[in-house]
């Protein structure tokens, strides 16, 4: 049987509550956590929000590890881009293969969601949605939680690769002074403008503009802002129209919410550059910018 049909690439906690019986629905949670590092070579220590979803989750849900089975393993860099064969390991141990429909969640995000959602779309899986507002949404709204485990499944994803979005240093290089194209960065202002230093040389990339991911939510519920209002900022630097649109920020994870969000604008193929920061600043012969 046909899985249920998306309204779009987000989805709030209403929809997602009346379709949970749905045979061909999975749901996957992607929470991890980025606690402070005592090392000052590293901005932060990756923490995988296993325990939590252990602790109770969304009926149904299975856990994605984002720095696990879902990263290439790199001897500096966290989050790298997953091949195509270990990607599909972990989609069809989640289940998921043509014929079904996902919905992500995480806890305190969106970007582990949408760092999730932006995969499986680099790997040309299209029937996946963001739930708004995620796990702190769907408990305030008092919907079910359960430890029970997930259904097991035996699912058989195939990749279908999308090299327009994913950005390779060589391209963001080339690219940060090509006025055809807008590379946006989702740090903080501090970090961008280089007040702040979080990756070893403070600063940005060259020619890059700035909206800040956590300024595309609201900032009591984490949801998304309304399509006008996301319009605005994102319009206001220039990142609605271009030909290429390549969003970055310290290591490919909150980039995502902002390629998520102009995604909702119907802006099409927006890239992520996967290293980002931490890759960008590990060669000392590539430029930064400050204010």
């Amino acid at each position: 049987m046909p899985g249920p049909t998306l309204p779009g690439p987000l989805v709030d906690g209403a929809w997602l509550e009346a379709h949970l019986g749905d045979a061909a629905l999975r749901v996957i949670e992607s929470t991890s956590y980025l606690d402070p590092s005592t090392d000052p070579g590293k901005p932060y220590v990756v923490r995988s929000g296993r325990a939590d979803w252990e602790a109770g989750h969304i009926p149904g849900s299975a856990f994605a590890d984002v720095n696990g089975e879902l990263a290439e393993p790199h001897p500096a860099l966290n989050f790298t881009f997953p091949s195509a064969q270990r990607f599909a390991a972990a989609m069809s141990a989640l289940g998921v293969e043509d014929g079904t429909v996902v919905v992500i969640y995480d806890r305190g995000g969106p970007m582990w969601a949408t760092r999730v959602w932006w995969l499986l779309r680099a790997y040309g899986f299209d029937d996946a949605a963001v739930l708004d507002g995620g796990w702190d949404t769907w408990t305030a709204e008092e919907r079910p939680v359960t430890t029970d485990p997930p259904p097991g499944r035996v699912a058989h994803f195939l990749p279908r690769p999308r090299p327009a979005l994913i950005a390779s240093r060589d391209e963001v290089l080339a690219r940060s002074g090509d006025g055809a194209a807008c590379v946006l960065n989702a740090l903080s202002p501090a970090v961008y403008a280089g007040r702040e230093n979080r990756y070893g040389r403070p600063g940005r990339i060259p020619g890059s503009v700035n909206v800040f991911a956590q300024h595309l939510l609201d900032p009591a519920s984490r949801r998304f802002r309304p399509e006008a209002e996301l319009r605005e900022r994102l319009g206001a630097v220039g990142a609605l129209g271009q030909e290429r649109v390549i969003a970055y920020c310290g290591g490919g994870i909150s980039a995502t919410v902002d390629a998520f969000a102009l995604t909702l604008l119907g802006a099409p193929d927006v890239a992520v550059y996967d290293g980002s920061m931490t890759e960008w600043l590990s060669d000392p012969a590539l430029p930064v910018e400050v204010d």
